[in-house]
This record gives structure tokens, C-alpha cells and sequence, in this order.
């Protein structure tokens, strides 16, 4: 398949608009700043000629593009976020772009002590001769998902101006907030209309992930005692102290991010803010299976019972709320989804590897909410961070999966 591809050019142009969400705020979108990116993509997509391409108050953007065939297909979505993640600036972002990468470690331009080494990144190894897209050291890239939306913007340019291709209903949508864990909050997926969908959100080329962790978020809220530290003597129980006691009864050898890998889940504290009186700790909770997920947080709780023994006047608040859960069970009932995925892929001239995600996707909400959505690599990597890089030709072949996708979806039908 012939196709002029846009997708690097929309890249560079997306990644430097700030993007990032927050936590922190109770707003949808959590930050404003997150429409800048929606409304450029409704622009742009207005300009190819999808008519209904709009953002709404929420900062979710919905477009269509008409089926072309009188075959009954089943209507497809496809889906990216626009936030980048809060753990990494993502303002000012400077893209570098290295053609034809020549193998050795990549010294990023404006913080030379920041190094992509191919020891710590051996993916790179797989990209001799190809062009590879950095940031400058000071900032993330974006990568993660901006790639997956170029690479959609740039497959829904091919189909609308290669009308000979044959397709069915297409619906794009992209989403704040994923990052955040709120991106299928406010998704109108009744305005989707979609049977099935396809998050362009994976790492390396070829990957398709069916089966993503489950995920709980926990807060523990600690009341101590508070009074004046000159007369606390027997009286004060600092919530500070109680929450690091919490904190360092974890275990560092098993169930923490640092020390498991592969199906291993963890409990992780992400946060923790408050003072004498009144502390807070934040975890996120991860598990492939729901079993062990709640193996986990009864484990976490008995350490903070275990805990609380030694403060007789201090309690505690232990408050459980579900996230996401493994799509796995929803995708096993609708094996062509991922089946045709894969096929699309070896069209494109990419094998296809079948794997799981130490993370999630909006389509992990998404399976649950009647929308079936695995993930497909968008060909980033080391996201969250300054050591972020994307390969141009990886990108490119994401394209091509799509629209072969797309044409998979109609000769079937």
C-alpha cells in the first residue's frame, strides 16, 4: 500500500502543546490547556473534510467518517488520549529528530547528562537506519499517546482521500485524562456508536495487548492526635509518623513496581500530604487477576491495622475505588477483534506479537462500558520520562496497520 505519510509532521506539531493533566484537579478535563490540542485536531479534521468532527465541554473530541461500502460492517473506533503524564514537564516540549540512527547512545542536546543508552533502552538496537524522534533532555515527548494521534490523523487523511478503499463506519475519538486514570469518565459512547474499538496506545512495533492489570486505587486517611510538641509527652501521635510507619512495613523484595515484572502486581504509594493531625496516603493497587487484587489491598490494610495497634488514639480511613479492570474477559468473547488486528498488522509488513500490559488503557474501561477495545502499538517508548523517543518508521507502519485494519473489517463483512 502506497502512502504519503503525514503522520511525523502532525507529530512534531502535536508534541509541543502542553498537555498535561493533574490529579489533583476535580475538573474534566483536569487542565484547560488539554482542549488547545482538541481543537487543533477538530480543525484539522474538518479541513480533510469530516463534517462532524467537534470537542466538547468535557474536552473529548468525536468525529465520523461515512462508510463507502454496501456491505453491513461493523462500526470501528479509533482512540487515543491527548494528556501526557503528570510524572514528567511536558511544557515546551523540543523535539530532535536523528535520521538514520547509526546504533550508539543518543546524548540529548540541552541536558547532556540526560542519555538514551542502548544498554538501558535495547529496542533503540532495533532501529539502525532509521530516523528516531527525542526531546531535547528537559522535558517528556509526548509520545505517549500523541503518536497514537498522529498515527490516527494520518490514516483517517489516507481513507478520506483514497475513497477507492473500501470501509465501513469509522468513528475517532481521543480523550483527556487517560493518564490520570479518568479517560473513559465522560466518554459519550452512545455518541460513538461504535461495536468495537482499538486504543493506538501500545509501546513496540508489532504489539498487541488483550490483557491489561487490574487496578484499584487506595486511600488510607490518618487522624492522629495533634497538640504543642513542647508538652506532647504521652499525649501526641503524629499522623506523619504513623503513615511513614505504613510506608516503610512494605515490602521492597516482592509487591512493589521496583521488584516485579511480567504477571506480578504491586501495591504502590504515589502520594502522601497532610500534617500531625491529618495524613493521607495514596496508593495504586495492580493485579491481573481480581483475586489477587484483593489479596493485595486486604494485605495492605492489615498492615495499617498492625500499625495503628501502637497509636491507641489515632484511627484510620481505608477507602477502595476500582479504576479498571483486565479487559482479557471482555476481548476472549470477540476473538476476531484481535484476530483481524494481527492480520492487518502482517499486511502492513509487521509480525504481530500478542502480549500484556503492566498498565492499562481507556479500553480497559472502555470493554467494560459494552465497547471492546484492545491496544495497539503506536511505537513509543520509555514514556512518563525525559528519555522518551519514538521511530519515525514505526509510526508510519502503526498507519498502515490502521487502514488495513479498516479494509480487514469491510472484505470480511
Amino acid at each position: 500500500m502506497n502512502i504519503s505519510y503525514t503522520v511525523t509532521e502532525r507529530f512534531l506539531r502535536y508534541v509541543k502543546i502542553d498537555t498535561q493533566s493533574d490529579p489533583e484537579s476535580n475538573s474534566c478535563p483536569s487542565t484547560e490547556k488539554q482542549k488547545d490540542l482538541g481543537q487543533l485536531l477538530v480543525k484539522e479534521l474538518l479541513q480533510m473534510g469530516i463534517t462532524d468532527a467537534h470537542i466538547d465541554n468535557y474536552g473529548y473530541v468525536y468525529a465520523t467518517i461515512p462508510g463507502n461500502t454496501n456491505k453491513k460492517v461493523p462500526v470501528i473506533c479509533f482512540c487515543s488520549h491527548m494528556d501526557t503524564s503528570p510524572d514528567c514537564s511536558g511544557k515546551n516540549v523540543n523535539p530532535q529528530l536523528i535520521k538514520n540512527y547509526d546504533g550508539k547512545d543518543i546524548i540529548l542536546v540541552n541536558d547532556t547528562t540526560q542519555i538514551i543508552k542502548t544498554n538501558e533502552h535495547p529496542s533503540l538496537l532495533k532501529q539502525l537506519g532509521n530516523d528516531i524522534i527525542t526531546t531535547d533532555g528537559t522535558t517528556l515527548l509526548g509520545a505517549d499517546n500523541k503518536a497514537g494521534i498522529a498515527e490516527i490523523m494520518d490514516a483517517a487523511n489516507h481513507l478520506i482521500t483514497h475513497p477507492e478503499i473500501k470501509h465501513g463506519i469509522i468513528k475517532i475519538l481521543f480523550t483527556p485524562d487517560e493518564e490520570i486514570g479518568r479517560g473513559a469518565d465522560k466518554a459519550d459512547l452512545k455518541k460513538v456508536g461504535a461495536d468495537f474499538a482499538y486504543t493506538i496506545d501500545g509501546e513496540e512495533l508489532g504489539h498487541i495487548e488483550n490483557e491489561t492489570f487490574s487496578a484499584d486505587g487506595v486511600i488510607i486517611n490518618i487522624h492522629g492526635v495533634s497538640t504543642h510538641p513542647g508538652f506532647a509527652k504521652n499525649k501526641m501521635e503524629s499522623a506523619i509518623k504513623i503513615a511513614s510507619e505504613i510506608i516503610s512495613a512494605l515490602p521492597t523484595d516482592t509487591m512493589s513496581p521496583e521488584s516485579t515484572e511480567k504477571k506480578e502486581g504491586f501495591i504502590h504509594p504515589v502520594s502522601i500530604s497532610g500534617g500531625v493531625e491529618e495524613t493521607k496516603i495514596q496508593f495504586i493497587i495492580r493485579a491481573f487477576d481480581e483475586e489477587d487484587l484483593k489479596i493485595q489491598e486486604a494485605f495492605l490494610k492489615k498492615i495499617a491495622d498492625n500499625v495503628l495497634k501502637k497509636y491507641p488514639h489515632s484511627t484510620f480511613d481505608f477507602i477502595v475505588k476500582e479504576q479498571y479492570r483486565n479487559m482479557k474477559q471482555v476481548l476472549d468473547k470477540n476473538p476476531q477483534i484481535v484476530n483481524y488486528a494481527m492480520d492487518a498488522m502482517r499486511r502492513a509488513g509487521v509480525e504481530p506479537i500478542l502480549s500484556s500490559i503492566r498498565g492499562g488503557t481507556d479500553g480497559s474501561r472502555f470493554s467494560y462500558m459494552g465497547l471492546p477495545c484492545p491496544n495497539i502499538f503506536a511505537g513509543e517508548h520509555a514514556f512518563h520520562s525525559k528519555h522518551e523517543w519514538v521511530s519515525v518508521q514505526d509510526m508510519q507502519k502503526a498507519v498502515s496497520t490502521i487502514v488495513n485494519l479498516c479494509i480487514i473489517w469491510e472484505e470480511r463483512s
